[in-house]
């Protein structure tokens, strides 16, 4: 047995030596596990969805109108009555009282299979002057199907003087993925989601193609001048944001008028994001999920150039369908994110704090329906869609109120 202070020089020489031998081979171990150089995503990573607050009591959905066959995208319209896509095809007005009429004229012929169809429907802004309502929906082609865009002018019959102003380049042999998104911005121009299509993932990558992206173009569908790959040899010069999975949820932050979505991961990893200009938001290299097989998916969940998600969740809630709340029914909303799930259904709440988010909560989980979109109506209730063979326009309201 050695007392303390009783080893001689030497020793302590040698133990010295020893201890920074073992140092430096931590250092060079820490090197050798470390990337080569710094990723400055990684140190900033997405936070995950917590254990949400599940909310029961609070509010109330009753049924407008009922027997919509998959109904996909709502429009209100300035008289309140509001337009409705089915996928197989078809658009439906519904009056104040939930009364549907008979399926409108004028809408193109749509690839309904999979996960195709009729989608998403936008007042265009000057609808008080044109009357312009402006669609998306899978559209067939000799090649198979791709995201299209067209406007028409409606009519008391359905949509007249149709034009189709956008399309998907290039058309793919799969049913899935098509985004289809509509969203305005303050300035006229509108942004289109655009999914990967489903087995062309590495698409979402390759900016000569609109696979797995989101586009910004003017009201004819062309691409404006300030895009951030207009003019760029190689690239399509209506991409606004790349690198995106699946997004069937945006809408604008009615302060900032930036745009936020939400799109579906694989098995786990669907993704808040406000997509900006020119950037790259990773998929398929980067994700918080995984192959529905359990295999890893790309490199990782970080990667320089690569930017994260505001938040993600896993599980997944299947995201549809967004709005801001900016009504006085729901005092405590006010300027929250409220999105449509899928799966396992409802209504998902988060509450936003300098662009981050605070609080997750989540409503209407009793009803175990699909919810496929989410409007805010003027008097500040909410207007959902579900998403079924026989599908509902649901209004909710305070469980206090009667």
């Amino acid at each position: 047995m050695i007392r303390r202070g009783g080893l001689s020089s030497s020793h302590k020489l040698a133990g010295r030596l020893s201890g920074l031998g073992r140092a430096l081979a931590r250092v060079a171990l820490v090197a050798l596990l470390a990337p080569s150089a710094p990723w400055p995503a990684e140190a900033q990573q997405a936070p995950r969805s917590p254990n949400p607050r599940r909310v029961s009591g609070v509010v109330r959905a009753d049924t407008v109108a009922k027997d919509l066959e998959h109904p996909w995208g709502l429009a209100l319209l300035p008289d309140g009555s509001m337009l409705v896509t089915e996928r197989p095809g078809r658009l439906r007005s519904v009056a104040r009282d939930g009364r549907l009429s008979e399926p409108l004229a004028g809408v193109p012929n749509v690839f309904a299979s999979g996960q195709g169809g009729l989608l998403d429907v936008a007042v265009g802004p000057s609808f008080n002057e044109d009357r312009l309502i402006y669609i998306s929906y899978a559209e067939p082609g000799e090649d198979g199907a791709g995201t299209a865009v067209a406007r028409g002018r409606l009519g008391k019959r359905g949509l007249e003087n149709v034009q189709v102003i956008w399309r998907q380049q290039p058309k793919v042999g799969a049913s899935r993925h098509f985004g289809s998104r509509i969203v305005f911005r303050h300035d006229g121009t509108l942004f289109v989601t655009l999914g990967d299509r489903g087995d062309y993932s590495e698409k979402a990558q390759d900016l000569s193609v609109t696979i797995g992206k989101i586009v910004r173009i003017n009201q004819d569908g062309s691409a404006p001048r300030d895009n951030p790959f207009a003019g760029r040899g190689g690239a399509r010069p209506e991409i606004w944001s790349y690198g995106h999975r699946n997004a069937q949820a945006a809408a604008l932050d009615p302060g900032s008028g930036q745009l936020w979505t939400v799109e579906h991961g694989a098995r786990g990893g669907d993704e808040l994001n406000h997509p900006e200009a020119g950037k790259n938001y990773g998929w398929p290299v980067i994700s918080y999920g995984i192959n529905y097989s359990g295999t890893k998916i790309g490199e990782g969940t970080a990667k320089p150039g690569m930017e994260q998600p505001v938040y993600y969740w896993d599980p997944v809630i299947a995201p549809s369908g967004m709005a801001f709340y900016t009504g006085t029914m729901f005092p405590d909303w006010k300027g929250n994110i409220l999105i449509g799930s899928l799966t396992p259904g409802g209504l998902v709440r988060l509450e936003m704090k300098d662009g981050k988010v605070a609080r997750e909560e989540r409503y209407l989980g009793d009803l175990r329906e699909r919810i496929r979109d989410v409007r805010q109506a003027p008097d500040g209730s909410l207007v959902l869609l579900t998403d079924a063979r026989n599908g509902r326009i649901l209004r909710v309201t305070p469980a206090s109120r009667r």
